[in-house]
């Protein structure tokens, strides 16, 4: 979910994130959705004695499940996928870290990304973790035109992402950035930061002219990333992680290729319900830990996405 408005956005392409139908109580772009369970992995056990050097740190409803428990999309290779009906990936491995420094297991249920959000405000699941563009709308629960929707919530920064462009291997239509996607064809995810990085590029079409970027909104990336290699949409838009990862591998690499750069860059964070403070702080500081310990760069490194790597944690760093 990408960046400049997680994602999912830039600055990190999914700092994306969330939903094109707005839903009373929930937060901007996201929509009610059930959620799957489709790749969870789950743990938990006796936690008496736990010597993990945060564990002290975290809620004691956690303390005593052993277990936080995660949403997520998993259509998001490197950042998060389903392989041998296991969820994998940057967020998994990363979570994992975090998991040692607190005493718990986190456990990963993939879901629908634009509800997401929904989930967690609901209940269903503890945090947020799927590439998830921190922002101020989605921190404030505001729609795109500011309209209070819900209480919002708040984000621990891990990464750095932006959007990029992609295009069937050949660039057939010779894009060379999102500029040159006035009056043409583009396919993302729906409820995505590049979704609304699209419609800020329309936008900016019209008033200089040109015409409107026709976008085509998909409930999965899968669907997006089809149309364009079928020549139905001459580019897509997704985090330049993601798109990076999927020029590389799709077809053997013969299928996309990533054009220009990426723009918008922002953090992707861990959502948490505003409500529940001491969580949200025993995960700063178990991300300031793994990045201290190594554990952190080893994780973005196995899966060639060190380029998002931040210094340091941040709550609500988004903008």
């Amino acid at each position: 979910m990408t960046a400049s408005t997680l994602c999912r956005t830039t600055a990190k392409s999914r700092i994306a994130a969330v939903c094109a139908v707005a839903v009373a109580g929930t937060l901007l772009l996201t929509a009610c959705g059930d959620q799957t369970d489709s790749g969870s992995t789950k743990a938990g056990g006796d936690t008496s004695g736990n010597t993990a050097p945060l564990f002290d740190k975290l809620p004691e409803k956690y303390q005593k499940s052993g277990v936080i428990k995660v949403g997520t999309n998993a259509e998001y290779a490197p950042m998060e996928s389903v392989e041998n009906g296991k969820i994998v990936g940057v967020d998994p491995d990363l979570a994992d870290a975090l998991g040692k420094q607190l005493g718990v297991k986190f456990e990963f249920t993939s879901g629908s990304f634009d509800g997401l959000i929904t989930a967690l405000n609901t209940g269903r699941h503890d945090v947020a973790m799927s590439s998830i563009t921190d922002n101020k709308q989605r921190q404030e629960g505001l729609d795109d035109k500011g309209k209070k929707l819900g209480k919002g919530v708040d984000f621990v920064d891990y990464f750095l992402a932006g959007t990029a462009v992609y295009t069937k291997k050949g660039n057939p239509e010779g894009i060379k950035s999102i500029e040159d996607l006035c009056g043409k064809v583009a396919a993302v995810q729906r409820g995505t930061t590049y979704e609304e990085a699209l419609k800020k590029q329309s936008a900016a079409c019209t008033d200089g002219g040109e015409k409107a970027v026709k976008i085509e909104s998909f409930e999965n990336d899968t669907e997006a990333q089809t149309r364009v290699k079928s020549g139905g949409a001459v580019a897509g838009v997704n985090d330049y992680p993601v798109a990076v990862d999927l020029a590389r591998k799709a077809g053997g690499g013969n299928d996309f290729e990533v054009v220009g750069e990426q723009v918008d860059a922002g953090p992707f964070g861990i959502a948490v319900n505003k409500d529940n403070t001491e969580l949200r702080d025993a995960l700063k500081e178990a991300v300031d830990a793994i990045i201290a310990d190594g554990s952190y760069k080893k994780v973005l490194d196995k899966w060639g996405a060190g380029t998002g790597a931040i210094d340091k944690a941040a709550v609500n760093g988004g903008k």
